[in-house]
């Protein structure tokens, strides 16, 4: 799972919160076994003001049956405070300069994932005598 996550860069983040649902497409950082999404705002933040609980789905292109292979994630999610020590080092590991961000008028929001549930698809396991999931 960890090669497929870090293989990749893009997922979909979904939020909730009565009345209301909204999937993201956007950028990941997986550091320390959690994802980090820097955003600039959007609906998102509707949900996550509500829900703290989170889906995320991280997939190849469909390429037939065979070839399935997708990773969903539920977790819980937070912001992280603009400049704190952890907002820091995402940054450095996104090689963003410091001074690029103190220059924007706002500062961009850090969403933090701790995830709490992985359910991996995979055609290959099926070689393996395993389930696809």
């Amino acid at each position: 799972m960890t090669a497929f996550i870090e293989g990749h860069n893009t997922c979909t983040l979904a939020t909730a919160s009565e009345g209301h649902t909204r999937c993201t497409p956007i950028e990941y950082n997986f550091v320390d076994n959690c994802f980090y999404f820097f955003s600039e705002g959007g609906l998102k933040f509707r949900g996550l003001n509500k829900n703290k609980h989170v889906g995320m789905a991280i997939y190849e292109p469909y390429n037939g049956f065979s070839n399935l292979k997708s990773l969903q994630i539920e977790g819980m999610a937070s912001l992280v405070e603009p400049f704190s020590e952890e907002y820091l080092k995402v940054m450095e590991y996104k090689k963003i300069p410091e001074a690029a961000m103190r220059n924007l008028p706002q500062p961009m929001a850090l969403i933090k994932v701790v995830p709490e549930v992985f359910d991996l698809l995979d055609s290959e396991l099926k070689k393996e005598d395993f389930g696809s999931r």
